[in-house]
């Protein structure tokens, strides 16, 4: 293999690791969370999950329904008889904060994000908005930011515990 042909192999490789994403979520175990929009707050929870949504060009409700079941099913709470990584936020009867993030598929070019990767409005504002909706009539306890504002997002980290999840369509 001469140089030449091994860096074309290197670019394809990370053009077909960049292209073929799917949903993601930052999800961060949380005592609190809020989200504020112009002064106002819009969004606010207890105890419970912070989830921060992008949505990727390729997303489609398939991705939607794997993303619901996997966030209403995240084992990252202790157990009352004190067991690690036990329980979800259904069994604990917490809350989920949602909140719409399309820098999460951030690509850098030098030294500046590109975004091209993330679903344009059009697109991605119809799949958020079906996983608040899959994830209230399955929950209920959900708050939201507001899609497409830029939002003030507070909150105090429970461990600290930060999980990236990728969908696996």
């Amino acid at each position: 293999r001469t140089i030449s042909s091994s860096r074309t192999s290197l670019v394809q490789h990370r053009y077909n690791i960049q292209t073929k994403r799917g949903m993601r979520a930052v999800v961060q175990r949380v005592r609190s969370a809020s989200v504020e929009v112009d002064g106002e707050i819009v969004g606010q929870i207890g105890a419970g999950l912070l989830v921060l949504l992008g949505i990727n060009n390729s997303d489609t409700e398939k991705e939607c329904d794997w993303m619901v079941k996997k966030l209403l099913n995240l084992r990252i709470f202790d157990s009352s008889e004190g067991k690690s990584w036990d329980q979800n936020v259904m069994q604990k009867d917490f809350e989920i904060l949602i909140v719409s993030q399309f820098t999460l598929f951030a690509v850098l070019k030098g030294n500046k994000p590109d975004f091209h990767l993330s679903a344009k409005s059009a697109i991605s504002e119809p799949l958020y908005r079906s996983v608040v909706e899959k994830l209230k009539s399955q929950y209920g306890k959900i708050q939201e930011g507001r899609f497409g504002a830029m939002m003030n997002v507070s909150l105090i980290n429970d461990g600290p515990v930060t999980i990236q999840i990728d969908t696996e369509l």
